[in-house]
């Protein structure tokens, strides 16, 4: 399970989005018109379309010949709802935003995490999903009872990553409260690296989103334990060209209306292992 694809440099997206144009969707859409249709034009039409992610577990992937996981499952739920037809392109992620805002897709059906710099061209329905940071230990580690414990500790995260910029600002705050803040913060290229290190002591704690660390403890509760939050909350959802506001509502009182029921938390417990229960109704 992985996150980093939101975290590469600006250069890297830049580049990625040129490369993206020459992407041949696995399925549908093709090019369409500079502006991707509102809610109007798509009941007039008929069809919406929408691109999603090739290979993103849990939240999208292609499995035996199908779209599979989390963002796919929603999908579900809509397209039984939607008085039109959901025409969907699986592609790599470098296609999915250029996409929406070139106006080739009607809407990123796909875990995008929402920031400001994607708020000034892109309008983002209900969270779907929440990626706050959170920090995981051994389970015999006795000596980080809170947060508030890793002044002094040594804390390993991805190098690059939203990860580590929340990290930095949480070591900044504990020592703006007269703590001695983390003593070392250990850059890693990939967290398989980062758990290996933590499991064998070389570090006391690590750093990744919360669906990433709950679903290592789901998987090794017999090595590793959560901790806690050291960021404000970040969610995910799904993204439109900014504007775009009646399609945001709609696509929005699905989601939350499969939030009213359960059936998302219950999505989200099968698919993360952990259900995100105080998650905004809008993005702001």
């Amino acid at each position: 399970m992985r996150l980093d694809r939101d975290f590469l440099t600006p250069f890297a997206l830049r580049r990625l989005a040129l490369a993206a144009a020459l992407l041949v969707p696995l399925s549908g859409a093709g090019v369409r018109g500079a502006h991707a249709a509102d809610l109007d034009a798509i009941k007039s039409s008929g069809t919406m379309h929408v691109a999603t992610e090739d290979d993103f577990h849990p939240f999208e992937f292609v499995e035996d010949g199908k779209p599979s996981g989390y963002d796919n499952a929603l999908l579900d739920l809509v397209r039984e709802k939607a008085p039109f037809k959901i025409e969907q392109d699986i592609i790599p992620w470098a296609g999915i935003l250029p996409g929406v805002t070139t106006g080739k897709y009607d809407m990123a059906v796909t875990a995008v995490l929402v920031n400001d710099e994607r708020k000034q061209t892109l309008a983002f329905t209900s969270p779907v999903a929440e990626s706050t940071s959170y920090y995981v230990m051994k389970k015999d580690q006795d000596a980080i009872g809170s947060a508030s414990d890793l002044n002094g500790k040594t804390v390993g995260v991805q190098a690059g990553s939203a990860m580590l910029k929340h990290l930095q600002a949480f070591d900044a705050k504990l020592k703006a409260d007269g703590g001695s803040g983390i003593a070392k913060i250990v850059e890693y290229q990939s967290y398989p690296e980062a758990y290996q290190d933590l499991a064998i002591g070389r570090t006391d704690a690590v750093v990744n989103t919360l669906i990433n660390v709950q679903a290592l403890v789901n998987e090794k509760p017999e090595v590793f334990k959560l901790g806690e939050a050291v960021s404000e909350p970040v969610y995910i959802a799904w993204a439109t060209a900014k504007g775009n506001d009646a399609l945001v509502e709609y696509i929005s009182s699905v989601l939350l209306a499969a939030r009213k029921d359960g059936t998302m938390y219950e999505l989200q417990k099968k698919w993360f292992g952990a259900s995100f229960e105080d998650m905004p109704e809008a993005i702001q």
